[in-house]
């Protein structure tokens, strides 16, 4: 068994962990971004040296090798491969920029404790392909989201009606898969898998949680909750590896339906946050497509469009939020006329929503155009529908756009200009979009290896 030459992976969910436990008790609300800011950034180090380490021993999966794992669990449970390699460190990039671009004003009400335990969670989810390992960091996650609800004194019942779902159908869909050889229960357990999948990633028609979710916590902790895809990668880990092929049909076939129904909700919203939610739903079902497809191309363009909707997508949700920050809950009905005021958070949302939906010279471009000729060449009606979705989407974006930042001249008596901490996150995801599109090679070549492992241990 491969191994990688330091225990990186278990360092990297421990830190956020050990963070979380330290913010707890601080008071001040400076020092606990402070300490959250610190932690993330040496998750981000860590993480990225788990797929450096990784691609130097030039194998198909590494394990971490640390006894004290082993001795709890009997072997190395957490591992790195071709598909989880560049999530670890995205994950970490999406919280750090998160805290990086939290606004003075939000201190007070954004839970840092909540988000580090679900970065570790998030993490450990990445990094495990065990079943019920898996199983059990996919339930656990969906508990900080519950405390944040809670400590708002909001409703939690729209929320848990779901989660109670997702959470039986997967335990049921582990059991049955285990319990029997059988063909036909192995069938019953892949549905159970395929509709927990369909609940955690907002699928029509059980997407109505994640908009409840977004009106009753905090944007940064909504953002951090589905933006890294979890949905995704349980299909991968669980799904992909055993389904025929009527249920990777069946998953593209609602994945389809889901981003082209959000899609037309995101150009009708009235609410900035809603609009968020469905431009989300519709870009991330685009994922999905990739599998109806049945190809190297078409699985690796749906995984290079996983990595630029989730940074982008976390980057339009943080301007939105800012944008909040200084002037109130954002409508859509009316003209706000910001661009004067901060110029820097309309060139960013501008370029953050046109990468969501593949424009040329940002990294969504290059995943894009893999995934919309993969499903033209599968079928000419499953490739209009993609385009139609990613056209629809790039209307709505302009739409808030022209809404936000133009139509008149914003006049305020307090200055509400972009702040350094904010300005540098924008920096960030900026070189990031911009420069991944422009030398694409390293983020192909890598979802292209990806893609092509999967297929090779699908077992039909």
């Amino acid at each position: 068994m491969n191994e990688l030459h330091l225990p990186w992976l278990e360092f990297a969910i421990l830190i956020p962990l050990v963070a979380a436990a330290y913010v707890w008790k601080i008071k001040s609300a400076e020092e606990k971004r402070f300490v959250s800011i610190v932690a993330s950034g040496v998750t981000l180090a860590v993480t990225l040296s788990a797929w450096i380490d990784f691609e130097s021993l030039i194998t198909y999966e590494a394990r971490d090798h640390w006894d004290a794992i082993k001795a709890i669990f009997g072997r190395e449970e957490f591992m790195i491969d071709q598909l989880n390699a560049p999530l670890l460190p995205l994950t970490s990039l999406l919280f750090l920029m998160t805290f990086l671009a939290t606004p003075r004003v939000k201190y007070g009400v954004y839970s840092f404790t909540d988000s580090l335990i679900l970065l570790s969670i998030t993490l450990a989810i990445f990094s495990t392909k065990d079943q019920w390992l898996l199983i059990g960091l996919l339930i656990a996650q969906t508990l900080p989201l519950s405390w944040e609800i809670h400590n708002r004194s909001r409703s939690t019942r729209v929320y848990w009606i779901h989660m109670f779902l997702f959470i039986s159908t997967l335990i049921a869909g582990g059991w049955i898969y285990q319990a029997t050889t059988s063909a036909w229960w192995h069938g019953v357990a892949i549905i159970m898998w395929m509709i927990a999948v369909f609940i955690r990633g907002g699928c029509f028609p059980v997407h109505c949680w994640i908009t409840d979710l977004f009106e009753k916590t905090t944007f940064g902790v909504s953002i951090l909750f589905i933006t890294p895809m979890i949905g995704a990668y349980a299909a991968m880990r669980l799904i992909v590896p055993v389904a025929p092929d009527w249920a990777m049909q069946s998953i593209a076939f609602i994945s389809l339906a889901t981003a082209l129904y959000a899609s037309c909700m995101t150009i009708v919203q009235k609410d900035a946050r809603r609009f968020f939610c469905f431009l989300f739903l519709s870009q991330s079902s685009l994922v999905f497509v990739g599998l109806e497809t049945a190809s190297s191309i078409g699985l690796a363009g749906a995984l290079c469009v996983w990595i630029s909707v989730s940074l982008a997508l976390t980057g339009l949700g943080l301007t939105l939020r800012c944008i909040e920050s200084r002037t109130g809950e954002i409508s859509l009905t009316k003209y706000y006329g910001l661009y004067s005021a901060m110029p820097n958070f309309a060139g960013f949302f501008l370029l953050t929503g046109l990468s969501c939906v593949g424009f040329p010279c940002t990294l969504g471009f290059i995943g894009s155009e893999l995934l919309v000729d993969s499903a033209i060449e599968f079928s000419p009606l499953v490739g209009f529908v993609v385009v139609a979705s990613t056209a629809l989407n790039g209307i709505g974006i302009m739409r808030a756009y022209f809404r936000i930042f133009t139509g008149r001249k914003y006049e305020s008596s307090i200055p509400i200009a972009s702040m350094r901490s904010e300005r540098i996150a924008i920096l960030a995801i900026t070189v990031i979009l911009v420069g991944g599109g422009l030398l694409p090679q390293l983020i192909v070549n890598s979802r292209y290896k990806a893609a092509v492992e999967i297929l090779q241990h699908r077992t039909k």
